[in-house]
């Protein structure tokens, strides 16, 4: 059979027993999907194939490892790992950011006050389902009333009344919530937005 037309799995299990083509082949397969959407994401070239290439190194090294399973199918494994990556990058650019000023020149002119970008809305999207996960941590009292204040909006006289305590307790309660989070946060190493 033409190796061109094996599927993805026949191809990652004959890369894994040492046929280097096999490996081509899927990336030549894939080239154009993971590339377009990197350079989607990141709008900029050469971005885009270094984070191309870092995909593809993790994806070499995972199946020659054998950690590989298949869990669905290899693009969308591939598309997942070109999709972390993009946002670990957009992370680590956020940790370190430059400001270049003239000397007379007021700071705050070099903010940029347009619309978030989609690196942005990516990475936000990203913090909010981590802490979304941390919260579920939370023990009970302080999970519901941190959910009603941040995702029902309510204020803290309703929370009181819907949970039939008085307002100190719920204040309380939302103190610790935010307490926790912070430790929780700070124990799952998640990188918040400033």
């Amino acid at each position: 059979m033409n190796r061109c037309e094996l599927s993805d799995q026949e191809l990652v299990n004959s890369y894994f027993l040492g046929n280097e083509a096999s490996l081509e082949i899927l990336i030549n397969r894939h080239r154009s999907r993971v590339f377009s959407y990197l350079l989607m994401v990141v709008k900029d070239r050469y971005l885009a194939e270094d984070l191309f290439q870092d995909t593809f190194i993790k994806v070499i090294n995972t199946i020659k490892s054998g950690s590989y399973k298949e869990e669905g199918k290899f693009i969308q494994w591939v598309m997942r790992i070109a999709h972390n990556l993009t946002i670990d990058h957009f992370r680590k650019s956020k940790r370190f950011p430059t400001v270049e000023s003239g000397e007379n020149q007021d700071i705050f002119e070099t903010l940029n006050m347009m619309d978030p970008s989609v690196e942005d809305r990516m990475v936000t999207d990203q913090i909010h389902r981590d802490v979304r996960k941390l919260i579920e941590y939370l023990p009970s009292e302080q999970k519901e009333v941190l959910m009603m204040r941040h995702y029902g909006d309510l204020s803290f006289k309703e929370i009181a009344d819907k949970t039939d305590v008085s307002i100190n307790t719920a204040l309380g309660r939302m103190r610790y919530a935010l307490i926790n989070l912070r430790k929780l946060v700070a124990q799952h190493q998640v990188i918040l937005s400033s």
